[in-house]
């Protein structure tokens, strides 16, 4: 499913030494995603990193599981998430703040040639999804209207079965996508010993979302 493809995208950002595809041009717009750094205050521990290549690979569309359904079936497309076009290469950037229970990646992305809208249609509002040990949905969310920008928000949960334990993760996962170009906000609960999970700040994701288009677009 998609939301092990978004967590290994974060993991690459995390990790970008071990991402890199292509040199990236220092002057590419992907790098005004830092701009937004400013935005988060003392209570934030915040980063930035890149740019860099990134691997085609973490944007290519997850197959579905063998013994996973996908409910409505006709979904499995759009619950499969973004797909780059085969060939394509790109670049990436990203600024990453974790503070008041919430984790914050806003990743610009920009690619060799547009990434086709992966668009839910009237159908794929809410998908779900089950089989042996895990089980979850994928539901549109409110996103950002940005004036010649394309953009979409989903609520993804995933619940699975680890040594008979249960575990359960959320993401919240914006996308804006304009010309080459590619901006995701992906906002997640952190989660601390002791201390209970802390909602998701979906406002703030949203801003940031508006925000960075804003910078890299220029």
């Amino acid at each position: 499913m998609s939301v092990p493809r978004v967590l290994a995208l974060t993991a690459c950002v995390a990790a970008l030494t071990a991402c890199t595809a292509a040199e990236p041009d220092a002057d590419a717009g992907i790098t005004g995603v830092f701009e937004v750094k400013p935005t988060f205050g003392d209570e934030f521990q915040v980063t930035t990193t890149g740019p860099t290549g990134i691997d085609p690979k973490l944007l290519a569309p997850q197959t579905v599981p063998p013994g996973v359904k996908v409910e409505p079936a006709g979904c499995a497309k759009f619950a499969a998430g973004l797909a780059i076009p085969a060939g394509a290469q790109g670049n990436m950037a990203a600024t990453t703040a974790e503070g008041k229970g919430n984790r914050f990646i806003a990743i610009a992305v920009e690619t060799s040639e547009p990434v086709p809208a992966n668009d839910p249609g009237p159908d794929c509002q809410k998908v779900g999804f089950g089989g042996p040990g895990v089980r979850g949905l994928v539901e549109v969310v409110e996103s950002p209207q940005i004036d010649g920008v394309r953009t979409l928000g989903t609520h993804r949960v995933v619940q699975t079965v680890v040594d008979g334990k249960p575990h359960s993760g959320e993401l919240f996962n914006y996308v804006a996508s304009f010309g080459s170009y590619l901006v995701i906000v992906t906002a997640n609960p952190l989660v601390v010993p002791n201390t209970p999970v802390a909602p998701v700040d979906t406002q703030r994701a949203r801003d940031l979302l508006t925000a960075a288009v804003a910078a890299v677009r220029g």
